[in-house]
Order: C-alpha cells, then structure tokens, then sequence
C-alpha cells in the first residue's frame, strides 16, 4: 500500500510516494517517486481539473515532408560531401555544401530569393535535421561562402553525375539536347558577360536575358549536363560548345569515351553541328528533327506509300496509329536514313487550329471590309483616305500573322469610282493540298541506318523531356528560376546551379519513386508531401511548459511515400 511521505532538505519540505514492504522483519520502502513541493502538488491538483484543451498555450509547425525527403535524397547521394571536396571552408558554421543544399532545397519546395531563405528555412523542420541554426542562412553569410567559380561548379556536377549513375543506374546511352533562356531584372548598363538582350523565349526582349543549356536523360529528364551561357548566343553556337564539353565532362565522369546518341530538336540543325557530332573527336550519333524545306522529297511522297508503323508489344498506343516512310536522303550535306511519320491525332489538332486561325482571319479582314464599304458610301469620314497598297499592307499583315492563312486565303483588292473595295475566301482545295502534303507529318533524321522507324521516332519523342524539364523550371510554383534579381555574372551561375540541382534531385526522386511502384508528377508528389508538417503543442505553465509532438497526417500519396521512406522514424525517433 502506498503513502505520501514528508523529507526535510535544507529546511525545504519534499513529498514522495512511497510503498513499503517487511523485508528480514523490518520495513523497507520498495518503491519511492519525487513528487515536488507543496506547491508544486497544488499546481498539479489544480491542473487535474482542466481538460487537455484549457492548458494549450501555442503550437509551432515546421515543413516536414517535402524537405525531409529532399534532404533524404541528397544525404545519400553525398551532395553537402561532394561540394565540400571541391570548395571547402574553414570548420565552422554551415558548410558551403548544405548553403547550397539548403538554397536548393528551397528552391524545389517553396522559391525564395535568398532574402527569405532564413526566414523559409526556421519553419521547416531543417534545423532539427541539421543542428544548424537558422541565423547563419541570412543573405550575406550565403553569398559569402558559395563564391564558386564556373570551373568548380562543373566538377560538382560532375561528382554529383558520377555518384547518380552508380546510386540509380543511369542509361547515358541516350541523352537528349536543348536550350532556353531566363530573363533578368539586371540594369541595362550593368556590365554582366551572361546577362545579355537576345531573342528571349517568353517574349520579354525589354529584359536582358540568361541562357541554360541542358542534356537530360530521356527516363525521367535527370539533367547530365548544364551550362549557364550569356543570352545573345545562338542556339546552334551553344549547341557546338555543349558537345565539346560533353566529350572532356563524359570521359571524366565515366572513364572512357562516349557512345552517345544525342536527340535534338529543328532548332538546332545546320551543317557544322553535324560536322561535330561526327567528326572523330567526338562521334557522337544523333537523331533529329526536319523542316520541311530541308526535305522536301520526303514531304511530297504520297501517303499512300506509307506503311503502318512496326511496334513492340508493350509499345505505348499512342504509336500504334502512326504510319511511315523510310529513305536515304540528303540532308544538311550528307547521306543520312530519313523518316516521315503521319498521325491522324495529330493532323486532327492541327485542322482545329487552322479553322480557328481561319475564323479569326475572316473576322479581321471582314473588319476591313466594313469600313471601305462605309467609306464608300460617305457614312466614315474620318482617317487617311485608304489606297490599293495601304489596304493590300494591312490584308498581307494579317494573313501572314497566322500559319497557313496566306496559303489558302484567296482576296482582291478593287478600286472602283474612286473607292477600294476588298473581297476575301478561303479556298477548299488549297487546304486539301496543304493536309496532304502537311499536316500529320514529322520528318526526322538520323547517321543510325541501324535504327528501325519505332526505335526512331521513340527516340525523338523523348525530346519532349527537356521541354518539359524547362517548363517545370519555369513553374512559378516549384523549381522555378525566375525571377533572377543577381547582379553578378558568379552570383547568375550559382542561382541557376542551385535551381538545375533542385530539379536534378527532383528527378531522381520521380525515378525512384517509379521503381517502389509510385507513379506521380514531380509536383503531385512535392504538393503531396507539403502535407506532412512537424506540430509542436506546448501547454501547462507558461513559464515552463510542457510539449507534446505529433506529425499531421498526409493524403494517400504521401503516406505511401512516408511508409516507403520512413521519413519520421529516420529523422525524428
């Protein structure tokens, strides 16, 4: 049975519960617990009759899922290692590594300039991760330890390359090519090499602007490569610089050369570009895409010589529909296996477009036509009088504006008593000849007569994977690059190195995360996983509280993730 006993310490009263037990005949106490002061246990009498909800004072929550899973990634690819090999600092305070680390971590899950990367990063569960608090991530301390030349951070992406392959068994067999560009906010008399007015992709040509360069793999778009290159720049003079490094980079990181075939877009066709690619310091194969006026034998054959394509059976339906035909053709200067492909699909879409173009076109030209006849009868006055070549300007204007109009419009422009009439049609037969020549039709090319028409265009399609990797890091709402406020060429390399590490992460995740049998988006799986935060609820005396821990639930797809990870028992138990 127990009891409440009394002990005086330096003239002090403790309560302890005790039970005793004869042990030899003589009482003993076999079990003793501290109980506290006589005020102590009236506080705790007092608090007995409150329920759990009167003693909450506050709760703190903390972004849980999608950093710890990031982080997860990165720890076991040896990122914060990897950059510290190559740009180490004194053994104090974060290391350069987890500076870009963190940046990048940021950047993948809530994009903050590094203005609000301290204040992003004390609300996530990071500083319980790392033992690092959140007052050395303020602006100054980040740029201050990631001055890292463009030479350094080449090697980091090549250490980080090299580990990916052997961690997550990368095909670099295939590897797929493009560019873009970024705009900046940087001042027009800023003297920076990578900021420069170009032909800007978002049509932002007021802004100077920064051009990425990617080779991605076509599973999962995991970036190989990145440079970051001064935005007037050809696409066709980056290409040959990237191809040159890829060669020296390659060699490096796998040890040995490369047997590479690389897919490109139209964009990226001339004569000396394929002079590279085949020449014997790189030998690189390839497989692109054509224009029309760079084989026009291929385009005139008739599609009733087409056969329908040959498919592997777990080829995906999309292909199944398609029809082609194959021949040598010359192409750019030299002998290469040419391949037309027709899609209904796609000619369909196209049809659609051209019979909105076509209904927009009538509407504008009607408008023309409204206003000569008005002018005709002296109900408009006002404005310069119309000629023959004022009003054969503005019709040529707005056919050329739209693909197609000006190839099946047909118009004449009249003058009558001293007035200019215009009538307009559009021709059946004309969009005949253009749908069968046309439409539905992707030419590609290829130095691989070895190829079949599936392997092919299989392989042409995948381009669409570094498209998509530049949409998603023009994504506003996650991996996004813009907008880039830096002023320095250094600081312009780092901030999109983060970003390409962001991404690259990101990738290798949606890869993984296909092999455990998880099929989602990069951003279905980030949104996802946002879902999971760390809650802290303190209660009792606010002098002193008490805390209680607890993670929020997550929706079906990131409990499947979190069971596969255990996330929570790796980083918080």
């Amino acid at each position: 049975m127990g009891t409440i006993i009394k002990k005086k310490i330096k003239g002090i009263n403790y309560y302890y519960y005790v039970e005793s037990k004869r042990i030899d005949g003589k009482s003993k106490y076999v079990n003793q617990k501290y109980l506290g002061s006589a005020d102590k246990i009236l506080k705790m009498v007092n608090e007995s009759g409150k329920s759990l909800q009167d003693q909450v004072l506050y709760a703190h929550e903390v972004t849980f899922g999608s950093v710890a899973l990031l982080y997860d990634i990165a720890m076991r690819l040896d990122i914060v290692s990897i950059i510290d090999e190559v740009v180490p600092k004194r053994n104090q305070g974060a290391s350069v590594g987890m500076y870009i680390l963190t940046a990048a971590i940021n950047r993948a899950v809530s994009p903050a300039s590094t203005n609000g990367l301290k204040e992003w990063y004390e609300k996530t569960a990071l500083p319980h991760m790392t033992g690092l608090k959140s007052t050395l991530f303020t602006p100054q301390n980040f740029w201050n330890n990631t001055d890292i030349t463009v030479e350094q951070l080449r090697t980091i992406e090549d250490r980080i390359f090299q580990k990916s392959i052997r961690t997550f068994d990368i095909n670099t067999g295939d590897l797929i090519y493009d560019a873009t560009n970024f705009f900046t906010y940087i001042d027009t008399m800023n003297p920076s090499g990578l900021a420069k007015r170009g032909h800007d992709k978002a049509k932002r040509n007021d802004l100077k602007t920064v051009g990425l360069a990617l080779l991605v793999t076509p599973d999962f778009s995991v970036p190989v490569l990145s440079e970051t290159y001064p935005g007037n720049r050809g696409d066709s003079t980056q290409f040959s610089d990237m191809m040159e490094q890829l060669k020296l980079r390659y060699r490096a990181i796998v040890g040995k050369d490369a047997q590479i075939t690389i897919v490109f877009d139209r964009g990226n066709n001339s004569e000396s570009n394929l002079d590279l690619l085949e020449s014997e310091g790189l030998g690189f194969h390839y497989v692109g895409g054509l224009k029309k006026n760079q084989v026009t034998g291929l385009f005139a054959v008739s599609k009733s010589n087409y056969k329908p394509l040959s498919c592997p059976g777990d080829a995906p339906e999309k292909y199944k529909s398609l029809t082609t035909y194959r021949m040598r053709a010359t192409v750019l200067g030299r002998e290469a296996t040419t391949v037309i492909v027709y899609n209904p699909e796609l000619e369909k879409g196209q049809l659609q477009g051209i019979q909105i173009n076509i209904e927009k076109t009538k509407s504008e030209l009607l408008e023309i036509q409204g206003k000569l006849l008005k002018r005709s009868k002296g109900e408009l006055k006002k404005g310069k009088k119309p000629t023959f070549e004022s009003v054969s300007k503005a019709v040529s204007k707005i056919l050329d504006h739209r693909e197609y109009m000006d190839d099946i419009s047909e118009y004449e422009i009249l003058e009558k008593d001293n007035h200019i009439f215009l009538t307009f049609s559009d021709s059946e037969d004309k969009l005949n000849v253009i749908r069968e020549g046309q439409l539905g039709k992707t030419a590609l090319f290829t130095d691989r007569s070895d190829m079949s028409d599936y392997e092919i265009i299989s392989a042409y399609r995948s381009a669409w994977h570094v498209e998509s990797s530049f949409k998603q890091m023009k994504d506003t709402g996650f991996l996004t690059v813009r907008p880039i406020f830096h002023w320095t060429d250094q600081r312009i390399a780092v901030h999109i190195f983060v970003c390409v590490l962001a991404y690259r992460l990101c990738s290798l995740l949606r890869k993984e995360l296909h092999r455990k049998g998880i099929e989602c988006s990069i951003n279905q799986y980030l949104k996802s996983m946002n879902s999971i935060n760390r809650v802290t609820t303190f209660y009792g005396d606010i002098k002193k509280p008490k805390k209680v821990e607890a993670f929020i639930s997550g929706d079906e797809l990131s409990s499947r993730i979190e069971e596969s990870y255990k996330l929570q028992e790796k980083y918080y138990c």
